[in-house]
């Protein structure tokens, strides 16, 4: 199923400002029923060497990293390592979700919120917010979706907090739920961002906030498996708004004894043949077999933004998508 090991990591520019460059006839098609590329644990390219393991990872791989720093960290650095774009370059590449796992240091006396995936990272929450709308400002028909994720080690208090910074970075750019989120509806009231928000407490109390996106997470090392996984997830039937199909494989403590030499961007590189087919067999739109959202790891190879926005030119309204054929088989 791998294909050869594509070592090209960059950025595709003119991919700046494809939605406002979208054909009138989708403008008045939900933004769950188009496709839209994303990139998985988005800030992972600014984890930082001097961290702590998160305090969601076990025990085990707690105490090693204590007793054995200098071999254990590096492997937990080379395996949690998803993304070499920044924020801003993965924006310009095209990509319309971004995935925050949020977190809290253990022990921090401060507020300060970073993000994590095993450690933390070297940038700020409130930093990435401020970054994230420099952008939009100079992209205002673009529409960004950030999930908010995880909340490792955050109270009340520092929801309350996180929640104020979005609104008060935001501001009337944030889309409220219960609105339909057409292209055109949001670019007439000036809304460029959907906040998704994996705490439902909060999400009652604020009108901003939208239910948390469903990600079909594989957890496969092979890229066999994760297909197969994704079409008997289509067969189930797509959820009825956002969702994410993640094309991301996932090592285990197996894989990486048995690859002592790779990563994840080794293990992720190899795939992108096989996942480049099945991109190019999918369709947007409502129907049950139908994708939104699909989102990977090292998103600069600039093949897969292209192939995931050039499935909205399969959309021809009212005909949104077709229901059979979209599989795999020939894979």
């Amino acid at each position: 199923m791998e294909g050869p090991l594509q070592t090209s990591i960059h950025v595709c520019h003119e991919n700046g400002q494809w939605m406002s460059r979208l054909p009138e006839k989708l403008w008045d098609i939900p933004l769950y029923n188009l496709a839209l590329p994303g990139s998985h644990d988005t800030m992972t390219y600014c984890l930082d060497k001097t961290s702590a393991v998160s305090g969601n990872e076990s025990k085990v791989v707690k105490f090693l990293n204590k007793c054995i720093p200098c071999i254990v960290h590096p492997i937990i650095m080379k395996w949690s390592i998803t993304q070499v774009l920044t924020v801003t370059e993965q924006l310009e590449a095209g990509v319309r979700y971004l995935d925050f796992r949020i977190a809290h240091k253990a022990n921090d006396r401060s507020m300060n919120l970073y993000f994590v995936h095993m450690v933390y990272t070297t940038v700020t929450v409130q930093e990435i917010l401020w970054e994230v709308l420099r952008w939009l400002e100079n992209h205002p028909r673009e529409v960004v979706i950030l999930a908010c994720r995880n909340f490792d080690g955050l109270t009340r208090k520092l929801h309350c907090l996180l929640i104020a910074y979005i609104k008060e970075t935001f501001q009337c750019k944030l889309c409220p739920r219960n609105v339909v989120p057409t292209l055109r509806t949001m670019w007439q009231h000036g809304h460029q961002v959907i906040v998704s928000y994996e705490e439902d407490v909060e999400v009652e109390e604020h009108c901003e906030l939208w239910p948390a996106i469903p990600y079909w997470w594989g957890n496969k090392t092979s890229t066999r498996a994760l297909i197969q996984y994704l079409e008997r997830m289509k067969r189930m039937g797509r959820p009825e708004k956002f969702f994410v199909a993640g094309i991301n494989l996932t090592e285990n403590l197996r894989y990486i004894l048995v690859h002592p030499f790779g990563s994840l961007k080794k293990m992720t590189l190899q795939s992108l043949p096989c996942l480049k087919i099945w991109i190019k067999q999918q369709y947007p739109g409502p129907k049950k077999e139908c994708i939104n959202i699909i989102a990977g790891d090292f998103i600069g190879n600039d093949d897969f933004v292209n192939d995931v926005i050039e499935l909205n030119t399969k959309i021809n309204p009212p005909l949104h998508c077709q229901s059979k054929g979209a599989g795999t088989k020939s894979i």
